[in-house]
């Protein structure tokens, strides 16, 4: 078993070591310069069309009724004891049952595995998490407490505290990423590993370096690396961007696939329109670049990477790569018409490929 801080990466002094590092991080700094200066133009673009609009900000004090669905499951809290932290999730399913345990992207939290709570409750307890400064998690102040080492003990310590050993862990986007880590640095706490649109970390920050396609549609995690500005521009024009992101033709979800109805865009406008609940997000990247690469790579158990082709943020060729770091079955299934937002947009597809590999691994097994 490698701890976090054995999986995350350690240099060795010396002088070339020290130039890399500051080129490495010039480069860092100088494209988070750029992205800053093109959303400053945006801004100044947006007040001179509207001022009045640029600012408004509707105060959403109660949450829309599909957050207390009680078809999604049950609302929970658990607090760690090592942290302090409270961390909230929604279960359904019995107790008892086998884990599955669901980590959500960025711009998202536990509603966006609203599909997947309903579905999987019939043979799984099915944990959907609001990760570590999300929604009605407790969000630590200081940037240092975001970094990938606190996010990977995170699900280790709320898989002991809800009674587990081990799950059948699910992550999309920023959540895959924490799963990839967690079932690299506690291999024997996964017994099968679900990723929705991210490739392995290594591909992926190898594939960044090669690829000024990749390097651009990356852009946020630079301009995230400023103090509070980030912040300021999803507030912008009422939380545009935010909207934008999950509807529009670029970013959003694909025409074929399941809109997000008026109610579910609110409940992502409530949550992160409370005072203070974009800095903890945001503050899970202003540490990547200090994290990675990795020192250990390999996945040992078996393996599922869904990806939607249409997705804006991630190129697909990353997602045949990763292959190579998986030393277990390993399947790969690509969905021409999906986007990055890929268990909303296409919930009954995931859900059958889900099941599918679930029950695949059950025959293996047996054999």
């Amino acid at each position: 078993m490698a701890s976090p801080a054995d999986c995350l990466p350690w240099l060795p002094g010396g002088f070339m070591v020290t130039v890399r590092a500051l080129l490495f991080w010039a480069l860092v700094y100088s494209y988070c310069a750029i992205c800053a200066c093109i959303e400053l133009l945006k801004l100044l673009w947006s007040i001179g069309r509207s001022p009045g609009k640029t600012f408004q900000r509707i105060i959403r004090e109660n949450p829309p009724a599909c957050l207390s669905d009680p078809s999604l499951g049950t609302h929970c809290y658990v607090r760690i004891k090592d942290s302090g932290l409270r961390f909230h999730y929604v279960a359904a399913g019995e107790r008892g049952k086998p884990l599955m345990l669901l980590l959500h992207g960025f711009p998202e939290f536990w509603y966006s595995w609203r599909h997947q709570l309903r579905e999987f409750k019939s043979e799984y307890r099915v944990v959907a998490l609001d990760l570590r400064g999300y929604g009605e998690t407790d969000a630590p102040s200081h940037q240092e407490n975001y970094k990938l080492d606190c996010l990977i003990t995170d699900i280790k310590d709320i898989l002991e505290s809800l009674g587990y050993n081990k799950c059948m862990l699910i992550g999309h986007d920023w959540g895959g990423m924490i799963a990839w880590l967690v079932a690299i640095c506690y291999p024997e706490m996964v017994t099968k590993l679900i990723v929705v649109n991210f490739p392995h970390p290594s591909v992926f920050t190898e594939y960044i370096l090669r690829h000024p396609s990749q390097l651009i549609k990356s852009g946020y995690y630079f301009f995230f690396q400023m103090p509070w500005f980030p912040e300021f521009m999803f507030t912008v024009n009422d939380f545009k961007v935010l909207k934008n992101l999950f509807t529009s033709r670029t970013t959003g979800i694909g025409r074929k696939g399941c809109r997000l109805t008026a109610e579910d865009i609110e409940a992502y406008l409530y949550i992160f329109s409370q005072p203070g609940a974009l800095t903890g997000p945001i503050n899970h990247y202003r540490n990547i670049f200090s994290c990675l690469p990795l020192q250990h790579h390999e996945v040992t158990m078996p393996t599922l990477l869904l990806w939607g082709e249409r997705d804006a943020f991630m190129e697909v060729e990353m997602a045949e790569t990763t292959r190579i770091y998986v030393k277990n079955h390993f399947r790969l299934t690509i969905l021409s018409e999906a986007s990055h937002w890929l268990q909303q947009d296409q919930p009954d597809i995931v859900n059958k490929l889900i099941w599918t590999f679930l029950k695949e691994e059950t025959i293996r097994k047996r054999e």
